[in-house]
């Protein structure tokens, strides 16, 4: 069954060679030298342009540097720039984080006021469709609320952001609904629902298994990668609602083999090397069997969403579309990052909307799994799964994240990368090489090139079991 929508939003792949710079650990010991350099060496430093993963590390390692000053964090994708938020103007912390290679901002509010400001809305307004994040964009707390939130239910929220005062923290009504996003269909299957699996793992006591969401593993025990098919994995733990929306399900035959990498299409796959941390601000990409692949930018962290079910907290939220069918699904950077699973939200891939996702390294840590396959898993500290090469990159449409033209749509067998200096401009960040997939997903075509989740491979027999087969986006083949 091929996809039933094409993303709006074209999202591109260009190949080149993924390089771990390792730009954090290398800049943070220039930084605690520099303190004993003069004070005003502080304003002669500029800031350095840095990829997004790595900028994620970096800030990683500010938010420990800087103790209680540390007040968030963003990636400028424009200037390529990380910029801290410190709540001290002393000039050494100022010397700190520039020295370290960020912009730095002073703002108002610190992360622990930032927290109180949080605990105030659970304790007042937890309603059933609403959420909130912390952005370090605006030093705030951005309050959403969606269409069903009105009457009494509104006074209260609004009553209570605005108790908070305007300074701490913003509210804006949602047109959509929230609610996770699971539907019957492709993809993989269990108890009626249809979900995408997220990312193959490394269960504690080394069996194959894979990651998908919470609330589809307490939905169903067993999942198939057909409709009628039947099961090939089993539930081993969810969490959903409460802190997270995660769950680990483990493949029934122990010889199935696992790689790390998610299949975003047309034969394409993107390899998968570490899990990290989500930075505001960054470019991801999420692939799920309803809608295949799109793209967008993390807006905020930790966020709390209060679906019909319960209250889940500890969220990514983005402006990344996702459908029902979509919920497990893969979020990952295009060097081959593992960032998260899709949970849900509001809104569509025609009009668009909220999306919220499970961090992947929490998920990770919760469950006891590591990243990819036996000895080739990447633990969530960003281990490299099966050797500092990845893959083959690839993208649904011949327009990249930024809008521009990229690349005839030539085929090529690489990671999907970073810099190359003659390549185009795909989502902010320069990649060498011709675009891979080729077509364009606003023209009606199939994505994925319509291949059929339900009828793929068998996963069971030790064939590649990656995240995801044509639509179905997630599902192994």
């Amino acid at each position: 069954m091929s996809h039933k929508r094409i993303p709006k939003r074209k999202a591109a792949f260009a190949a080149g060679t993924v390089v771990a710079l390792g730009a954090a650990a290398i800049l943070l010991p220039n930084a605690n030298a520099s303190q004993d350099g003069p004070s005003n060496d502080a304003a002669a430093v500029a800031p350095k342009p840095l990829k997004a993963t790595d900028a994620s590390d970096l800030a990683s390692q500010l938010e420990k540097l800087l103790g209680d000053a540390f007040a968030g964090s963003y990636y400028d994708a424009d200037s390529r720039q990380l910029v801290v938020n410190v709540v001290s103007g002393d000039n050494n912390v100022v010397v700190q984080a520039k020295q370290a290679g960020a912009k730095v901002r002073v703002v108002d509010n610190s992360l622990s006021e930032l927290a109180a400001g949080a605990k105030t809305l659970k304790d007042e307004a937890t309603i059933p469709g609403t959420s909130w994040a912390v952005d370090p964009r605006t030093n705030k707390i951005l309050v959403t609320a969606d269409s069903t939130v009105t009457g009494a239910k509104w006074n209260t929220l609004e009553s209570t952001v605005k108790s908070l005062g305007s300074d701490m923290a913003t509210i804006k009504k949602s047109a959509g609904t929230f609610k996770t996003f699971v539907s019957g269909g492709d993809a993989i299957f269990g108890g009626g629902a249809r979900c995408s699996l997220g990312f193959n793992v490394t269960a504690g006591d080394g069996s194959p298994a894979f990651l998908t969401a919470g609330h589809c593993g307490v939905a169903a025990e067993q999942w198939s990668d057909s409709e009628t098919g039947q099961p090939i994995a089993t539930v081993d733990q969810a969490t959903f609602p409460g802190d997270g929306d995660f769950a680990l399900v483990k493949y029934d035959d122990p010889a199935t083999q696992a790689p790390s990498e998610v299949n975003v299409g047309g034969g394409q796959t993107v390899a998968i090397n570490q899990a990290a941390d989500a930075e505001v601000g960054s470019q991801v990409f999420r692939m799920g069997s309803t809608t295949g692949l799109a793209d967008g930018q993390v807006l905020g962290l930790d966020a709390t969403v209060n679906y019909p079910e319960g209250t889940v907290t500890g969220l990514i939220q983005t402006d990344v579309c996702a459908e029902p069918g979509d919920s497990g699904g893969s979020l990952f950077t295009q060097d081959g990052s593992a960032i998260g699973l899709t949970s849900g939200g509001s809104g569509d891939c025609t009009v668009g909307g909220e999306t919220f996702f499970q961090p992947v390294t929490t998920a990770l840590q919760a469950v006891g799994a590591t990243l990819g396959a036996g000895d080739a898993a990447g633990g969530a500290g960003g281990d490299q799964a099966g050797g500092g090469e990845a893959g083959a990159g690839a993208g649904a449409g011949d327009e990249a994240g930024a809008g521009q033209e990229a690349g005839a749509g030539g085929d090529a067998s690489a990671s999907p990368g970073d810099e190359a200096g003659a390549g185009q401009e795909v989502g902010g960040e320069q990649a060498g090489g011709d675009v891979i997939g080729g077509q364009d997903t606003g023209n009606g075509q199939d994505a994925g090139n319509g291949q059929d989740a339900g009828n793929g491979q068998d996963a069971g027999n030790g064939q590649d079991a990656g995240n995801g087969t044509g639509d179905a986006g997630q599902s192994h083949n």
